[in-house]
């Protein structure tokens, strides 16, 4: 299933907005002013400006505007999710499932989702407590699939350091490529997933 296939899928039902609708136009230009200015700084007026509706019509979506940080944050852990299983399920080994987390993970920091997840980050505590532990919640489903994948390199050898702290090391190192990497710089997603897979050093497994 390609990501088109799967976000249509999420769409129907009803997990995701659809991008070409009103909803889905503002939750993608919320995460840019959210990412840009601040979730704080960014007012209501702010959001409805940006796409091009009155400050009152916002709220036929949503009823505040922590409700529209907070889609932002499930659409995209659900979409990337969904993105993230579906190259796991189909690369052959544990190797191939890591390399296909990997490339998928950047292509999600520095791709169309690349402001959502920013915000995911860094406006984090401006969810209130329940709406942190939902997202938590669908984060620990997202984070299982790294694990599980660094687990079995584990048992078959070819990974000697533990799960846990490679996966923490490889979300930093991850995420901080949005800092420095430019498409058309000459380096491709492919190359620089080729690049982290090989600076991971792994092993061949014992015989």
């Amino acid at each position: 299933m390609n990501q088109d296939s799967i976000l249509r899928s999420l769409v129907a039902n009803n997990l995701v907005s659809d991008p070409s609708g009103a909803r889905g136009r503002l939750l993608r230009e919320a995460a840019r002013l959210f990412r840009d200015k601040g979730y704080e700084r960014t007012t209501v007026r702010d959001l409805a400006a940006a796409v091009g509706i009155q400050s009152g019509s916002l709220f036929h979506h949503f009823r505040t505007k922590e409700e529209i940080l907070k889609a932002v944050m499930v659409e995209t852990i659900r979409l990337n999710t969904a993105l993230m299983q579906a190259a796991v399920d189909s690369a052959p080994s544990s190797r191939d499932k890591l390399q296909a987390l990997i490339r998928a993970e950047l292509e999600s920091i520095n791709g169309q989702t690349g402001e959502a997840m920013a915000v995911l980050v860094f406006e984090w505590r401006s969810l209130s407590e329940e709406s942190q532990a939902y997202v938590l919640e669908l984060r620990d489903i997202y984070e299982q699939l790294w694990l599980d994948v660094l687990q079995a390199l584990r048992r078959e050898g070819v990974l000697v350091a533990d799960p846990f702290v490679v996966r923490r090391m490889l979300t930093g190192a991850l995420s901080w490529t949005v800092t420095w990497y430019r498409s058309g710089g000459g380096l491709t997603l492919d190359d620089l997933t080729q690049q982290v897979v090989a600076m991971m050093g792994l092993t061949t497994p014992e015989r």
